[in-house]
């Protein structure tokens, strides 16, 4: 018997709208995957961290990792400037001083009716 080697397996990722590369068929990012791998997780412990994940899917996406650092990156360092920018309008239009102290104001007691 002797083993067929396919010509190319697709690799699961997806683009979606607003340029977020998600696993297909879970809501897992390419991000999420690349940052648990360069803190040092295995593909088994990512799988199992994300159950939505097959390890084969893990293992693929690992390889293109690998194969495509440049690119990947560049695709990381993309998203975050944009998520610091997203951050900082927030921070701009939302002050986050003294948030705590609003959300107890807002709590005041009400008398229970008799």
């Amino acid at each position: 018997m002797s083993l067929v080697v396919e010509q190319t397996e697709p690799i699961p990722l997806v683009a979606e709208s607003g340029g977020v590369i998600r696993v297909k068929g879970t809501r897992v990012t390419l991000d999420t995957i690349a940052q648990a791998f360069d803190r040092g997780a295995t593909a088994e412990e990512i799988a199992q961290q994300y159950p939505t994940l097959s390890l084969a899917d893990v293992y693929a996406v690992l390889g293109y990792l690998l194969r495509h650092h440049a690119k990947v990156a560049a695709y990381l360092d993309q998203r975050a400037t944009r998520s610091d920018a997203v951050r900082k309008e927030n921070e701009r239009r939302f002050d986050p001083q003294g948030v705590r102290a609003r959300l107890l104001a807002r709590r005041s007691p009400h008398p229970t009716p008799r």
